[in-house]
């Protein structure tokens, strides 16, 4: 893609979807905080996001099934009928694999949240053509189901699905929209062309921590990112949506966060995440579930600066 090309793809006041996937905070005694968990749910309502749970920032992939379900039901309690998404995992599941991403996208319908179908190693050994017949098995017990492309740079399981099959993809009519995780942000543009050539209404939701402008472009969002703060999301996109050039100073500092906290290992975002939701009293430690990867104790200062910074500028804001 030419620079003239991207540029045209710009849109100033476009309302902007976003969906926040909602981390998972562990006590002292290394047990899910579910008070803390159902208060972030709350906070991510109340500012217009869509809190997403059972994703890779709620440590879907170190959690027992029973866990999984036990998220599930404080989200419906704390939703209380509005929308949420829930991440469809069945990687280590033994048994047939559509029939465990039946079972898993049926409790979250049931649960009354619209199932995201993490990939699992098993997709990797499937040729185009059976791949794409699971997702079409799966629609056709789904009223609405998102899909997810997630690089491996997240988990091994994930893979980066050609052009020409993402296509197929969006003419499942129930597929309502993709997040999209490469972190590449060419890869992304030419999945929105082609969402404006097959189906303008497919969303391509943005899992791109480290371009999180992709927003002006016309991607909505799926981030990890928007749950270290997400009235500050919140702020950006009303920011974009009136036109307010407010939006680009937000951004810049949302984005130099995101610099920070997806660095390397990519995975350690989870425990930054954790950090500064302890810094700004969201959640009571800065713990991680056990298994998961830490970053330095020294990374709290540099959060610490970020966040004050943040609140000077939400402190600016009327109302």
């Amino acid at each position: 893609m030419n620079t003239s090309s991207i540029q045209k793809r710009i849109q100033p006041g476009r309302k902007i979807e976003g969906i926040s996937a909602v981390l998972l905070p562990f006590s002292s005694e290394g047990v899910i905080d579910f008070d803390s968990f159902a208060q972030n749910v709350k906070r991510t309502l109340d500012v217009g996001i869509a809190p997403a749970v059972n994703m890779d920032t709620g440590y879907t992939n170190l959690l027992q099934p029973a866990e999984r379900t036990e998220v599930l039901k404080v989200t419906r309690q704390i939703c209380a009928g509005k929308p949420f998404v829930a991440g469809a995992f069945v990687e280590g599941i033994p048994g047939d694999t559509l029939k465990n991403y039946q079972t898993a996208t049926a409790e979250i319908q049931e649960m009354g949240g619209t199932p995201i179908l993490f990939q699992c190693s098993a997709f990797k050994q499937m040729s185009g053509a059976e791949l794409l017949n699971v997702y079409k098995s799966i629609a056709a017990s789904c009223q609405k189901f998102l899909a997810f492309e997630l690089g491996e740079m997240f988990v091994p399981f994930g893979q980066i699905y050609s052009l020409d099959f993402v296509r197929e993809l969006m003419q499942i009519p129930q597929l309502t929209g993709m997040k999209h995780s490469s972190l590449n942000r060419e890869l992304e543009w030419k999945r929105l062309d082609l969402r404006d050539e097959v189906r303008p209404d497919f969303k391509i939701y943005t899992g791109n921590d480290l371009a999180i402008d992709m927003v002006i472009y016309g991607s909505d969002y799926l981030l990890g990112l928007s749950a270290f703060c997400p009235e500050a999301f919140a702020a950006r996109d009303k920011f974009w949506e009136e036109s307010d050039p407010r939006f680009y100073e937000l951004n810049d500092l949302l984005q130099y966060l995101g610099f920070f906290a997806f660095r390397p290992p990519v995975p350690a975002y989870k425990h930054t995440a954790a950090q500064l939701l302890n810094l700004r009293g969201r959640i009571k430690t800065n713990l991680t579930h056990p298994k998961a990867q830490k970053r330095p104790d020294s990374d709290v200062e540099i959060l610490r600066d970020i966040s004050e910074r943040l609140d000077l500028l939400l402190s600016s804001l009327p109302g």
